[in-house]
């Protein structure tokens, strides 16, 4: 028993890892004054227990930050995947290039403070990788200096790395953390409002369905079908019912228009005034007058489980023409967008249909209609991607001019695959679907193994690192995180008016510090960051990665 709680072993370190995330988690439940550090107090804890001689298998350690990162960086890729590249649209280009500045301002930061000082360069790298929670940018600089050098990455210059990461690393965390705090007051920031206009921003871009009664009276109109009047139309509405001398059905292509029709349609915003000048002007009525009238049509909603149907056209499944149902939304991610026939289905994707109850139930044979599935995880695509996400991280790549190649890492590859399976795997018939609490339950442990054993492997020097000339090292990593992300929220809030959460995610996603992110969901209780944190990681963690390795090449 003595081995179990005191040696360092395998069955010892499990359960260390089991003490220290109970502990952090159940301190991340207290706040002062409305802010707790969440899932941040994992670290700290890991850190006194490590000092006061709790030592842990280094295998099992070194195993237990890296998984847990990737299970952290694939689980928000594969969420933010499918709106990734739209995100651009929303002034992506614009986060990564302050996410650049960000980059480059803590190196000219390192640099100066190491020609007045004289510390030695090495040092210096180790000292901004903690000051920016950046463990694939020093595991680089360590392996750039093995190879080198022809020695291992156990050298005392590899060794001098790492406590100065290990010091510098929790005033990386509190100092992001106490000037995203310091900038909610000094601008006196509304949660609610930002919050508010990033829900009216999304409702602008992604154009949620839109319902609208009109009445057929363009003479252009008359006498034609459905199909011929739609033939020349960007096809972003659906004709959900038509009434006709008070009798209501569901139209099909071939359905000839004709003067005084009445039309319940479902589109896009943008698309109201254009659906006037075609049909009509609107007419004042409301969902409920369509029902009242009209008893045998019944509006249902059913979901996509079959896994055939992934990244299959909606208009493939011909459901108005062979069923006499109208499908006027789909319902995605919460979000409900226009049933067009060209969108790609998706697994878990929800069907409002119109019609009668027969033919809806024979639309739900079609397309599976079983949410229980929806439970059931699709392991084969998510390790698949964990694999790609690997073998991407770990290849080199090589630039003319610098002597060795650069590398993503394991956080960098895999979450540029999580993005792209994400986004891709429908138009694949790859399905990426997990429920929100899946995804939740996997982030959540892997942010916590991450943060635990990264406390756990930095608490065993980080006090003789400090007594032994390493407090000045406080210093210079406390100037190279504040400095930047001082100028960088200044910057993104008083010149470009980002709203706070894209700040919190630029500013999360710029230092690479998934402890910030979660600290930014827990506090201010919302996901949105995580959009903006996964837009700017993939190139901060590559520029992170390469300038470390450049410094070192420089110093040696």
């Amino acid at each position: 028993m003595a081995d179990l709680f005191l040696g360092t072993g395998i069955a010892h370190t499990l359960l260390l890892f089991a003490v220290v995330i109970m502990s952090g988690l159940w301190l991340g439940r207290y706040k002062v004054k409305g802010v707790s550090l969440g899932t941040t107090w994992i670290l700290f804890v890991g850190i006194l227990l490590s000092h006061f001689g709790f030592k842990s298998d280094p295998t099992v350690l070194s195993f237990m930050k890296d998984f847990g990162l990737i299970l952290f960086v694939f689980s928000i890729g594969l969420q933010v995947g499918p709106g990734f590249f739209s995100s651009f649209k929303k002034g992506g280009v614009q986060m990564n290039l302050l996410a650049v500045l960000l980059v480059l301002l803590a190196v000219g930061v390192t640099v100066a403070i190491q020609a007045i000082t004289k510390e030695d360069l090495p040092t210096m790298v180790g000292v901004m990788s903690g000051a920016v929670t950046n463990t694939p940018g020093l595991g680089a600089a360590q392996q750039t200096v093995s190879d080198i050098s022809g020695a291992e990455a156990g050298t005392p210059i590899a060794g001098t790395m790492a406590s100065a990461y290990a010091v510098a690393y929790p005033i990386g965390v509190l100092g992001v953390i106490f000037l995203l705090i310091f900038a909610k007051g000094i601008f006196k920031i509304d949660l609610d409002k930002e919050k508010k206009s990033l829900e009216q921003d999304d409702e602008a871009t992604e154009e949620k369905a839109r319902r609208m009664h009109c009445e057929v009276t363009n003479p252009a109109i008359f006498g034609k079908s459905l199909s011929e009047v739609t033939s020349n139309f960007n096809k972003n509405f659906v004709v959900s019912r038509m009434m006709r001398n008070g009798e209501i059905f569901v139209p099909k292509r071939d359905t000839v228009l004709q003067q005084g029709d009445k039309l319940l349609l479902v589109t896009k915003e943008s698309e109201v005034e254009s659906l006037r000048i075609v049909f009509g002007s609107e007419i004042p009525m409301h969902q409920s007058d369509w029902m009242k009238m009209d008893e045998h049509l019944i509006t249902r909603r059913i979901s996509v489980t079959k896994q055939s149907l992934t990244g299959k056209k909606l208009k493939s499944l011909m459901i108005r023409s062979n069923f006499n149902v109208s499908v006027t939304r789909i319902i995605r991610a919460g979000i409900e967008l226009v049933a067009n026939g060209n969108l790609l289905l998706q697994f878990g994707d929800v069907l409002q249909v119109v019609g009668t109850e027969d033919d809806i139930n024979a639309v739900a044979k079609l397309v599976g209609n079983r949410p229980e599935s929806l439970s059931h995880p699709n392991l084969v695509p998510f390790f698949f991607g964990i694999a790609l996400g690997i073998i991407l991280g770990m290849i080199p790549i090589t630039f003319p001019g610098i002597p060795q190649p650069i590398k993503l890492g394991l956080a960098g590859g895999t979450l540029i695959i999580a993005i792209l399976l994400g986004y891709f795997g429908p138009r694949l018939r790859i399905t990426t679907y997990t429920t929100m609490s899946a995804n939740m339950m996997l982030r959540e442990l892997g942010i916590s193994f991450f943060l635990a054993a990264v406390g756990l492997g930095a608490g065993d020097n980080f006090v003789s690192s400090i007594v032994n000339g390493g407090y000045w090292w406080i210093l210079y990593g406390a100037l190279i995180t504040l400095i930047p992300i001082a100028l960088i929220i200044f910057i993104s809030k008083v010149f470009f008016k980002l709203n706070f959460y894209k700040i919190c995610g630029l500013v999360s996603g710029g230092t690479t510090d998934p402890a910030v992110l979660a600290f930014a969901q827990d506090a201010y209780g919302t996901d949105y960051t995580s959009v903006n944190y996964a837009t700017v990681y993939p190139l901060t963690m590559f520029m992170r990665v390469l300038v470390a390795q450049l410094m070192i090449m420089l110093a040696l």
